[in-house]
């Protein structure tokens, strides 16, 4: 149905781009038009210059799967002579300090725990790999044999030519000027005088996007920033070893401990550096070269090189690689690449205007991968693969203004070899966001950590004092170096006195908004797998899920009257859903209008738990907090000392007592006459890491880190949420009960034999002997991948994704996708480090079975 699909113009001819277009073609759709400011065989942009290397190695299973999904394609693309468009060559990262080793070790386990081939290796086999390594200044390496060189340029041309074949239009030398908006939504792209009607636009105009998303109000938070690539003059061991002057044969190489990476390039030898200064293109001052002009030396993106920036460097891979010291830098440019607040790229709808899609920031490692997940999107409404990670709408207003955007993407560029911990915190910028009660958390000696410009206590030093009343039996083991930093065993004080007596949590970052007017019911009933057509008072957790029953975020729901909800919420990416779905059902019916409107920012939340929690309560207030006066999951409006408040029980630490909301003004006043009540009873203040853990013990997931839309409920533990009283229809229906009946693997409870053994998140998971038949389908690890990764060497039957010590059930716990046929006692291995860990799959909650504790 080529010209029954809707109007597609797509901005930008880059790997991106044009693979979008192709990978729309495949689904049908070929009503697309690509408009690119450059000639077509060389647009200019980042894909002209770019050097091709592609490490699947990462911490996020969507990007890894980019990655592979791009190696594949580009595989698959052969030109007139016969080759492909990748070179698989691998890929070999080294090690010249113990840190970086140890670094590799975890870089292997990302891979494996997604279904890639990798290995750490010793320094004879890094050195017989890459002859021209000095051998006594490797430790070791972690080699990818499944990675290598994109012909990123070559590769372009070839989608180019099969998306022209099935009907795709391309137009080149034409720069878009505007875009046309009609009532909310995308209706035309303007180049020049030429108006060109549009259904969907999608910004793939890399380190130009910002200005294409200029046109409709949509802010895309990345800053071009230049990056160094240099080429040496002949290299006489590479002299007749490769068959192009490109060709390359030697793995991919990368020097992280000094920010470099290299490859074969024919006779030469091609350097990239990060090491240099960061350097932020103002895209007003490019050079303003017409098509004509445009080769592949002389490119907008590829700017003059500086010499002085690379010297340092220059000496470092002499130093690394001595017979370089035999040669001379011949050519270097500096190109512009995209860098993001936080590293990760930016797709997806404008929560502004409907139609207007991007896809940028995107390397070309993951370029054929996130262009297919964007098509699918487009043409299907969901993407197979999660992309809540690198969501255009995951960013507060204050990450994307010009400031916040520079000074972190800079950051990142410096970064961008760093050995991170999961933890990291920025060093700045800091104090963009604080809740109420910043006085009296500095007052008690908060350690703060920062998660979306928000100041959050991770444990209160005022409670080390604790440590010595603590029984021994709740006391934190020894951690590895590792796993030390950002922890404290303040934290198990903390879960001791939650457990045994009362402590306050600041829940105020947790992200919420109202929906209300005569219409807001509806819309919820029909967006969620739980009853909104309830009486005031009701609190629902409940699921939001696509159309395939993927789950999309998981939230609560709380009746404060007949045209107002209260949601809390994961993200500005669930605002963004449920703004556009109310402003769709208000356009469609006035009588049945709803506004949507977060309320974050002007309000702030108290958690209250413990089993001396209604002791505290009730020395404030008269209300009824009895548990007939306030039932579990129920929400009422109350005075506490004075201060009006919505009061709604529930716990997200297993323990009895409440979420208390109040407006941001009355935050400090709530804090204290809280406090000075529960004196008597030996409150605290709670950290995260304290409520971590008990959010662990008691088994409550975490959307983003256990599930994402690749995940259906039951597999997910969650099957509950969806209630079987609701007979209404609501999006992802349909697809549940035959989504639910394929899946392979489930979320499963582990606790780790050795009480010592910490894991983090992200590590592999072994099943141990003939327990189940892992991998049995040959597919990924959760279930959603395509087949293939039962063949690859070391590859895992599931992975970790959240993790921690207990300190109640005095073991460490780690939840991870596994197959669904492990029982209760089976054994598994964490590969943590390049340690194997013994673990036990264990019945959940491992905490208050019963529900005692919460429900009275």
């Amino acid at each position: 149905m080529p010209n029954s699909s809707p109007r597609v113009v797509i901005i930008g001819a880059g790997i991106v781009g044009a693979n979008l277009a192709d990978e729309l073609a495949q689904l049908g759709w070929t009503n697309t038009l690509v408009i690119e400011q450059g000639p077509l065989a060389i647009p200019g942009g980042s894909t002209s210059h770019a050097p091709g290397l592609v490490f699947s190695s990462n911490p996020s299973k969507s990007m890894t799967e980019f990655a592979q999904y791009t190696i594949e394609k580009l595989t698959s693309l052969t030109g007139p002579d016969g080759r492909g468009s990748f070179l698989p060559v691998g890929g070999l990262e080294i090690a010249t300090t113990e840190d970086r080793l140890q670094d590799l070790h975890r870089r292997a386990g990302w891979n494996r725990s997604f279904g890639v081939e990798a290995d750490v290796i010793d320094a004879d086999e890094c050195s017989r790999l890459f002859p021209m390594l000095d051998r006594d200044m490797v430790l070791g390496g972690l080699l990818t044999p499944g990675d290598g060189l994109a012909l990123a340029a070559k590769g372009t041309q070839l989608v180019i030519e099969r998306a022209r074949a099935a009907g795709v239009e391309f137009r080149d030398r034409t720069t878009v000027t505007d875009i046309e908006t009609t009532g909310g939504r995308v209706s035309a792209v303007i180049a020049g005088e030429d108006r060109i009607p549009a259904d969907i636009v999608v910004s793939c105009a890399g380190f130009w996007g910002p200005k294409i998303g200029e046109m409709v109000g949509t802010s895309i938070p990345l800053l071009p920033l230049g990056h160094q690539f240099a080429w040496t003059t002949e290299v006489p061991s590479l002299v007749g070893k490769n068959e192009t002057p490109a060709g390359a044969s030697a793995p991919i190489l990368r020097y992280q401990d000094k920010d470099l990476y290299y490859r074969e390039w024919g006779e030469r030898i091609g350097i990239g550096s990060y090491a240099h200064r960061p350097m932020p293109v103002d895209l007003d001052t490019l050079p303003a070269y017409s098509p004509d002009e445009i080769t592949s030396e002389r490119m907008p993106s590829s700017l003059d090189f500086t010499p002085d920036d690379f010297a340092p460097e220059w000496e470092a891979t002499k130093a690394l690689l001595p017979e370089l010291a035999q040669t001379q830098i011949q050519r270097g440019f500096n190109g512009i690449f995209s860098f993001t607040p936080d590293g990760g790229s930016l797709v997806g709808q404008s929560r502004q205007v409907d139609g207007f899609f991007v896809a940028e920031a995107v390397w070309v490692t993951h370029g054929a991968g996130i262009a297919r997940a964007v098509a699918e999107l487009i043409a299907e409404g969901r993407s197979s693969t999660d992309l809540s990670g690198i969501d255009l709408n995951r960013f507060e207003d204050v990450q994307t203004t010009p400031d916040y955007v520079s000074e972190t993407s800079q950051q990142n560029f410096v970064e961008i070899y760093d050995i991170l911990h999961p933890l990291q915190p920025r060093v700045s910028p800091r104090d963009l966001r604080s809740s109420p009660f910043r006085r009296q958390q500095e007052e008690l000696g908060a350690f703060f950590l920062e998660t979306s410009g928000w100041e959050r206590p991770h444990w209160f030093e005022a409670n080390a004092e604790l440590l010595s009343e603590m029984p021994a039996e709740w006391a934190a083991p020894e951690r590895d170096a590792w796993a030390n930093q950002f922890h404290s065993p303040i934290a198990a004080a903390e879960a001791w006195k939650t457990r045994t007596s009362v402590a306050m949590f600041d829940m105020t970052q947790l992200k919420r908004f109202e929906v209300t007017g005569p219409g807001a019911g509806e819309l919820l009933h029909g967006m969620t797998t739980s009853s909104m057509l309830r009486k005031p008072g009701a609190v629902s957790y409940t699921l939001l899920l696509d159309e395939a029953g993927g789950i999309t975020s998981d939230i609560t729901v709380a009746i404060l009257d007949e045209q107002t909800y209260q949601v809390g919420a994961n993200s500005n990416i669930d605002i963004a859903y449920v703004a556009r779905a109310a402003r769709h059902q208000s356009e469609a019916d006035q009588a049945k209008w709803v506004t949507v409107r977060e309320t974050t920012p002007g309000t702030c939340c108290i958690g209250l738990w413990g089993p001396l929690a209604r002791d505290v309560i009730a020395k404030v207030t008269d209300e009824d907090f009895s548990d007939a006066g306030l039932k579990y999951f129920r929400t009422k409006p109350a005075v506490l000392g004075g201060v009006p408040v919505t009061a709604m029980r529930l716990s997200y630490v297993g323990e009895l007592g409440w979420e208390i909301y109040t407006s941001a003004d009355l935050g400090s006043r709530l804090w204290d006459v809280l406090w000075e009540a529960g004196e008597e009873f030996g409150i605290i203040a709670g950290g995260r890491e304290a409520f971590n853990s008990m959010r662990l013990e008691k088994g409550f997931r975490s959307y983003g880190t256990d599930m994402t839309s690749e995940h259906e409920p039951v597999q997910v533990g969650l099957g509950f949420a969806v209630k079987a009283s609701k007979t209404d229809d609501f999006i992802g229906k349909a697809a549940l009960a035959e989504r639910a009946a394929a899946a392979t693997t489930k979320l499963t409870s582990l606790t780790l034999d050795v009480p010592s053994d910490v894991v983090l998140g992200k590590e592999p998971v072994y099943v141990v002997g003939g327990a189940a038949s892992a991998r049995s389908d040959g597919g990924s690890a959760d279930g959603s991948g395509d087949g293939g990764s039962a063949g690859r060497r070391g590859a895992a039957d599931g992975y970790v994704t959240s993790a921690a010590y207990g300190y109640t059930i005095g073991k460490s716990i780690a939840y991870a996708w596994l197959p669904n046929t492990l029982s209760v006692g089976d054994k598994v291995e964490i590969e943590y480090l390049g340690r194997r860990l013994p673990a036990t799959v264990t019945a959940e909650p491992l905490f208050d079975p019963e529900m005692t504790r919460l429900k009275g």
